[in-house]
């Protein structure tokens, strides 16, 4: 496609306002933006892309604030012409339409005329509708013939016997070519001399007339050369090889074939280079369209509601006469109404006082989870960490029952803590799913060697089938799927003995971007009474307890069914008793290649430093302080220990750290006030919050106190050790991750 005619035409309809000067950007005057709207296309002209996207970005923002629908047309022109360039055909016919939807509410045939010839070249060569394309070049015709445009009706006539030569209607596109013909030498157009020469060139050569064709296309190829006209040079040799071949001369037709794909070649690593350039800027210029309409909407609200306003007077007065008959009625009814009204108002207060005693009481509930999961959590790092350091320190007790049942306890009752804070967070709507890539496959296998040791203890075996027309990455929040899918198997293999778990995955349809995945968790366990698999998604239910058994705390499959509402999905089971159960959920992830490899491209890689950190650990709690200081020395680090925030401020006047591990809840000063001193300090080291809190209370004031990252307790030392290296060998972070 000559996407230089598209440009000429744009360039060529603006033209007139190129010397019109700015005006204040804050006030822009209606001659400033015309101004704008030419150094936007004079960009696009230049190949500079990104540059003429945001001024005419810019030109259409003034514009809707004027309310001016010529010079909103103009805008969405240019924008349309960098989209086209840039090889995004939908997003070049949306603002094409757009802007002449504006247009035609003008008296401007000019833009009118430019829009409808853009639009008849992306039909006619991008998408392969002639019908179309030839509809709005004959329009295009109509508004040159009004405004006298010989330079607009020849470039748009010329579009029109290149569409029919494409389409092998030589025919019906020889009166356009004769009158180019008949008038290239009057326009003296050396931007088209070598596109009308190669027109000439495949006519001649369908009429079998191979020497005036073969003229004609040597002509093309030395004037192609001559200015440089690459893109039509392109469309020249490839023709030419069609009429050598016709010819016989296949040597010939095979070098021309090959200068058409050495050229083919440069112009597409130019549209790959072009599409480098304006990565992100598509995505704000989605959300900006996304205003547009919003904005567009809103007034077009408005006219309906002005449209409607003497309906609404009618009405009013009608309502108004009913009133006036109903007076007698209501004199009649005072006295009911008032004693009725005494009773209301009691019952109101009443339920006033009802609910602010349950918003009381689920304050206090909240506050009550947050706080005994603090308290839980502080000891369980002792208990957890200690557990650890027994194992390190006396390689003796590794296979001891004791400390492997210390352990597991220390979890379980940590799991327990995490399934209240978790069952809290959806009940009070605080969970936001997140859009992360991922591999299924990987994630599930990783689940299923986590849930190894409670697979061993009951004797039993997972298998997993993933269905290979899945795709390797998805987008999707891969957390709570986890969530779901450990809570799942979890509970499949306490109520299974001496069997199997069976895990599978299989895409069952795609809608857009959208791959719906539908999962079963099957087992031949113990199964599920009739009665009882309507009871087994409520809180704290436990279906044939035995005192003997681990049948943990009753809220896995409620917190599963509650994710699933998330994922705007619900669970459906299978069971009987003594046969096993089965479980089956549909979850809709996103498959995008382009996006995914944006993200994968972003992760950083996990560093390994043979640097020895220097770090200050913060902390008011004995065993916290020996058991972080024992993680951070066998890892070959350096750490110093205090007990408060005032003298993590000494310590800080006189050493220098690389890291500073900060405990929050410490009496006197805490760990934001303290991180606050020490920035207002100038001192920039790294703090990373060392906390019992839930991450999701403390993070915005984390943040403002300026706390780069967070991790809760207990940890694995891994994660302390890989966010210690983001910190200081990646990219700077301005917000919490």
């Amino acid at each position: 496609m000559p996407h230089i005619r598209i440009l000429l035409f744009l360039f060529f309809s603006l033209k007139m306002f190129s010397n019109v000067p700015i005006a204040n950007a804050d006030t822009p005057s209606r001659k400033a933006i015309l101004k704008l709207t030419v150094v936007a296309t004079t960009k696009l002209a230049e190949s500079k892309f990104e540059q003429s996207l945001a001024t005419a970005r810019l030109a259409l923002r003034y514009a809707i604030d004027r309310n001016d629908d010529e010079l909103i047309a103009k805008s969405y022109n240019t924008i349309a012409a960098n989209f086209e360039e840039l090889s995004e055909i939908d997003k070049a016919v949306f603002y094409y339409k757009k802007g002449l939807s504006y247009a035609d509410k003008t008296n401007n045939d000019t833009i009118k005329n430019s829009l409808n010839n853009n639009i008849g070249n992306v039909y006619c060569f991008e998408l392969n509708n002639l019908s179309e394309g030839i509809n709005y070049y004959q329009k295009a015709l109509e508004y040159s013939s009004k405004i006298n445009d010989s330079k607009g009706a020849y470039i748009t006539k010329m579009n029109i016997a290149w569409a029919y030569f494409y389409k092998g209607s030589f025919n019906k596109g020889k009166p356009y070519l004769d009158f180019i013909n008949t008038h290239q030498s009057e326009l003296d157009d050396k931007e088209t001399i070598v596109a009308v020469n190669m027109l000439n060139g495949m006519f001649f050569t369908n009429k079998l007339e191979f020497d005036k064709a073969d003229s004609f296309f040597k002509k093309a190829i030395i004037l192609g050369k001559e200015g440089n006209e690459q893109s039509d040079l392109l469309y020249v040799y490839e023709e030419y090889a069609n009429l050598l071949m016709k010819k016989g001369d296949y040597k010939m037709a095979y070098e021309n074939l090959v200068l058409y794909n050495s050229i083919k070649k440069v112009l597409e690593d130019s549209n790959k280079l072009k599409k480098a350039n304006v990565v992100g800027l598509n995505l704000e210029l989605d959300e900006y369209k996304r205003k547009v309409d919003t904005i567009e909407n809103e007034i077009n609200l408005q006219d309906i509601s002005l449209q409607k306003s003497r309906i609404i007077v009618i009405l009013f007065i009608i309502a108004f006469s009913v009133v006036l008959l109903l007076l007698y009625n209501f004199y009649r009814n005072n006295r009911f109404k008032k004693k009725k009204n005494a009773e209301l108002i009691i019952a109101n207060e009443k339920l006033f006082i009802a609910k602010e005693r349950a918003e009381e009481a689920s304050h206090l509930k909240s506050q009550f989870v947050s706080t005994i999961s603090h308290e839980l959590r502080t000891p369980l790092y002792g208990v957890v960490g200690i557990t650890n350091l027994l194992l390190d320190e006396h390689k003796e007790l590794a296979d001891s029952p004791h400390l492997a049942s210390l352990k597991f306890s220390a979890r379980y009752l940590l799991c327990l803590v995490n399934d209240v804070l978790q069952i809290n967070k959806i009940e009070e709507n605080r969970i936001v799913l997140e859009s992360l890539t991922f591999n299924l496959a990987d994630e599930i296998n990783l689940i299923k060697n986590s849930l190894s040791f409670i697979a061993k203890s009951h004797k039993n075996h997972i298998n997993v089938s993933i269905d290979p027309a899945i795709p390797e990455y998805l987008i999707g929040d891969k957390l709570r799927f986890s969530q779901i899918i450990i809570n799942m198997v979890s509970n499949a293999l306490k109520f299974t003995n001496n069997g199997e778990v069976n895990i599978k995955a299989d895409l069952v349809r795609i809608e857009n971007k959208a791959h719906f995945i539908e999962f079963n968790i099957e087992d031949n366990g113990v199964g599920i009474a009739e009665e009882d698999q309507e009871k087994i998604f409520e809180k704290f239910v436990q279906i044939g307890r035995k005192e003997i058994d681990y049948q943990g705390t009753g809220l896995g499959l409620s917190i599963v069914k509650r994710l699933l509402e998330l994922f705007d999905s619900t669970i459906s089971l299978k069971s009987k008793t003594g046969e096993g159960t089965t479980f089956t959920f549909t979850i809709a992830f996103d498959h995008d290649p382009i996006k995914t490899m944006e993200l994968i491209n972003k992760i950083q890689v996990d560093l390994s430093s043979s640097e020895i950190f220097k770090v200050l650990v913060v902390d008011d709690n004995k065993i916290n302080q020996l058991i972080t200081k024992k993680i951070i020395e066998k890892n070959n680090c350096k750490s110093r220990v205090v007990d408060s925030g005032m003298a993590a401020l000494a310590i800080l006047e006189t050493e220098k750290f690389d890291i500073i591990l900060m405990d929050i809840n410490m009496p006197l000063m805490n760990g934001f006030e303290t991180t606050k001193r020490i920035r207002q300090k100038g001192i920039v080291t790294p703090v990373i919050a060392v906390t019992a809190f839930d991450k999701e209370e403390i993070s915005e004031e984390a943040l403002s106190a300026g706390i780069n990252d967070i991790i809760i307790k207990p940890f694995e030392p891994v994660l302390l050790f890989k966010t210690i290296n983001q910190l200081l060998y990646g990219e700077n972070k301005t917000e919490l991750v």
